[in-house]
């Protein structure tokens, strides 16, 4: 059998079928920053994406939010980071503030005492890149 029955009954009942969210922390307007890449691939991989960037309106279409406590939203599944440790050090409570299942600390943006003290208030910590991460997920869907 292909699909739960779970699925074909909130299909049936045309509840929307959840999207994953993601919060990307350090997106950019401009299009040759990891911080807008991750912004675009995410959108690509059917999530909810929502850029913060306190300089920003909008991000590729997208609205921007100055902080993650703006986000229309109380949790996310995923925050993916695009900023230096010291001020994704600063951020960590506001991070698990929305309670996502896991953070991404891509390189550039992890430190020892950044994930050192994530790890400490409990966040689901990855220190590897969410957007190679996609791919390798799109891929394994693909051939699996």
């Amino acid at each position: 059998m292909t699909g739960s029955a779970n699925e074909e009954q909130r299909m049936s009942d045309n509840e929307p079928i959840h999207r994953p969210t993601v919060a990307v922390l350090g997106a950019s307007r401009d299009r040759h920053k990891f911080g807008n890449q991750s912004v675009r691939a995410h959108v690509r991989h059917g999530y909810e994406v929502f850029p913060i960037n306190p300089f920003a309106d909008q991000i590729e279409g997208l609205q921007a939010h100055r902080s993650l406590a703006e986000l229309p939203v109380d949790t996310v599944d995923r925050v993916t980071v695009y900023l230096p440790p010291e001020i994704g050090l600063e951020l960590l409570d506001q991070i698990a503030a929305k309670r996502p299942r896991e953070v991404w600390f891509n390189p550039g943006s992890e430190s020892d005492a950044l994930l050192a003290r994530a790890e400490a208030i409990g966040l689901p910590v990855i220190a590897a890149c969410s957007m190679l991460d996609l791919e390798a997920s799109a891929s394994n869907r693909k051939h699996g």
